[in-house]
């Protein structure tokens, strides 16, 4: 499946920013926080094709935030909080210009939100 490949390379891309550790120049922190959001898109979805191709209709996947609930009761994802959590961090993305938002997403995503893509 075509966006479950896609979301696996933003995956791997994201992996890139474990381990890192502040102080980052601005483009480090611009391009963390970018590769966090692709990943997260891309994850989304994903889920929904998948949820699609077993009969979840549209109407009950439309947003971000109902893909996880279906997700979490179709069992593809452990915990429906986290996730929650981790689509909390992604709308604060549009106020990653401020540092301390960038850095609270960018040390999230390194602590936090691992455990989203353990098999």
């Amino acid at each position: 499946m075509k966006k479950f490949e896609n979301f696996c390379r933003a995956l791997n891309n994201l992996k890139e920013i474990e381990g890192k550790s502040p102080p980052y120049d601005a483009i480090t922190t611009a391009g963390m926080v970018a590769l966090f959001e692709i990943c997260f898109e891309q994850a989304v979805k994903a889920m929904k094709k998948f949820l699609e191709r077993h009969g979840v209709g549209e109407k009950k996947i439309g947003s971000p935030k109902m893909i996880i609930k279906q997700a979490y009761a179709a069992g593809m994802i452990d915990d429906e909080n986290l996730w929650l959590e981790v689509l909390a961090a992604r709308n604060n993305v549009a106020h990653s210009y401020n540092e301390e938002v960038a850095l609270e997403i960018i040390d999230a995503s390194q602590k936090n939100f691992s455990p989203c893509s353990k098999d």
